[in-house]
């Protein structure tokens, strides 16, 4: 099985582009945002933990990250191939997926990463507060503290997954349909 993961700051949307490729390759997109508000909804023990840590717009902690995510290839291991949208977020999750991957008979074929400016980033999440019915998205703060987390976090762990898979770097700016055919043409 071929994992695909799609990486960019909040609101550059990652999402989105997770929707029509898992069309285009069928493959099972994996959002992390929405497995993790599945799992706060249902009250599961991993679920508490979490909402702890995202209502403050903290990151999940690495070890429980990994637990889920394990469970997650377990659970998708007869797909034809994933779309992992959010995860991995940091250099230790980037180790603990290879070592996943690699466990479980599976590879990462590519990497995408989608850059956005930040200005953009902010619109699109003030955009997104206005349609949402998310709670988290509604703080300006939450927006704020989540772009910096990734500048801090996983902007680095871009970097690093640089040294050992390939990672394809996109302009997340323009029209929708552009921005998947630009994604599209290097697959």
């Amino acid at each position: 099985m071929e994992i695909l993961v799609i990486m960019g700051p909040p609101y550059s949307g990652k999402g989105t582009q997770c929707e029509i490729l898992k069309e285009e390759l069928k493959f099972k997109h994996i959002s992390t945002g929405d497995r993790c508000r599945l799992e706060k909804q249902n009250k599961t023990e991993i679920g508490k933990i979490m909402s702890q840590y995202e209502e403050k717009g903290d990151l999940v902690p690495d070890s429980i990250m990994k637990d889920l995510f394990s469970k997650i290839l377990d659970e998708n291991s007869s797909a034809k191939g994933i779309i992992l949208d959010g995860y991995p977020r940091t250099e230790p999750q980037v180790n603990d997926l290879m070592k996943l991957v690699a466990s479980k008979n599976m590879e990462i074929g590519k990497v995408i990463n989608i850059e956005v400016p930040k200005e953009e980033l902010l619109k699109r999440a003030q955009k997104r507060a206005e349609t949402s019915n998310r709670k988290d998205d509604k703080d300006v703060e939450i927006h704020l503290k989540r772009i910096k987390v990734f500048e801090t976090l996983t902007r680095p762990a871009i970097e690093y997954m640089k040294s050992k898979i390939k990672v394809l770097t996109f302009d997340g700016l323009g029209a929708i349909d552009e921005i998947t055919e630009r994604i599209k043409n290097s697959l």
